[in-house]
């Protein structure tokens, strides 16, 4: 744990850079592409404007979540779309699917560059003076603000994609090049990280900062959540059909008791969480009858100096401050909680708009 403590600290303390190449990615091109992803997003995306990255959910057809990931609008007719590492293949075999079977007339091409570019995430206080030393373009706040993608150069003439994006809450970019540069890149970022005392950070520590800002990753993508259970249910657009629309507004997947994303911490802040313990309240035995949830993601926060958790929770938008039992019978383990907001750190989005 100590490296990836160190990882995570030095990364919201100044600058941290981390290789997030497996992350799918698809070029999506052709005058119908902002329509055709408006059909196979829950939200919408044919009116992004050029130079901007919208983050979306797409869902099955029986309206459980797919995948999430960013999609960026490089030019009128060029997207790219991210897609979560595991689901790279599944969502690109289901947008041709769509492509070829559904809507063959629109006019839209798609292919898989996942290992055509090689990608690095650059996160911290100090990113942006950092990635200054390498790309040629302005990326001031002002020129290039949260959320912005571009086509640039880097190092003198070296075409390259940059986009202003977070995981981590921190101020946050990710520059891809063509893979054959990668290692160079990541050679010329961390020699202009040397001022900042820049670390590399491995995919641990970024799992311990998309907790601590209360994103959600494979462990609440678990093939059985709905965008209301991840708390994105607003994300929904109620202007426009889309696939698995119809059967995500189903009673059971609405209904308002139902599980919703939450935060948790332990009372005793030296007793650790276990992923996968059950929500029991207080005094009720650890039966099924009164299992109120499970913790999906659970990590030892530095910043806060102890175990936190993401997990979902009947109702548990409404049960902010309650406290109850975290237990895992397989484990042995029991530990009093409190649920939270899952947002643990910079819940106003100070930091990654910088």
């Amino acid at each position: 744990r100590q490296s990836v403590d160190r990882e995570v600290l030095a990364t919201r303390a100044s600058a941290g850079i981390c290789d997030v190449t497996t992350l799918g990615k698809i070029d999506i091109q052709g005058k119908d592409a902002g329509a055709f992803l408006n059909r196979v997003y829950a939200n919408t995306f044919a009116t992004l404007p050029v130079g901007k990255v919208r983050y979306g959910l797409m869902l099955r057809e029986d309206g459980i979540v797919m995948d999430d990931g960013t999609t960026a609008r490089l030019a009128e007719d060029e997207w790219v779309m991210t897609t979560t590492t595991a689901n790279a293949v599944p969502v690109f075999r289901h947008l041709e699917f769509c492509r070829q079977c559904l809507w063959p007339d629109m006019d839209v091409q798609l292919i898989s560059t996942t290992e055509a570019w090689a990608q690095f995430s650059v996160a911290g206080p100090n990113a942006r003076r950092l990635l200054e030393k390498v790309v040629d373009q302005d990326i001031s706040d002002a020129a290039f603000p949260y959320m912005a993608c571009a086509n640039i150069t880097v190092c003198g003439g070296l075409r390259a994609r940059l986009f202003r994006i977070s995981f981590s809450g921190e101020l946050a970019y990710e520059i891809a090049v063509p893979t054959r540069y990668g290692d160079a890149m990541i050679r010329a970022l961390m020699k202009a990280g040397e001022e900042f005392d820049a670390v590399a950070y491995g995919t641990e520590a970024l799992g311990v900062m998309r907790v601590e800002k209360g994103h959600v990753a494979g462990n609440e993508l678990n093939g059985q959540s709905t965008a209301l259970n991840m708390g994105l249910g607003k994300m929904v657009s109620k202007k426009k059909d889309a696939i698995g629309m119809v059967l995500s507004q189903r009673e059971g997947m609405v209904a308002k008791d139902g599980l919703r994303l939450v935060g948790v911490k332990p009372v005793d802040p030296s007793q650790p969480l276990t992923a996968g313990s059950h929500f029991i309240a207080m005094g009720k035995p650890a039966t099924a009858a009164h299992d109120d949830g499970w913790l999906t993601s659970v990590v030892y926060s530095p910043h806060l100096g102890h175990s936190i958790a993401l997990g979902y929770l009947k109702d548990g938008s409404a049960r902010m401050g309650e406290r109850l039992r975290t237990v895992n019978l397989l484990k042995k383990t029991e530990v009093e909680v409190e649920i939270v907001s899952p947002h643990f750190i910079d819940p106003e989005g100070e930091r990654l708009r910088a």
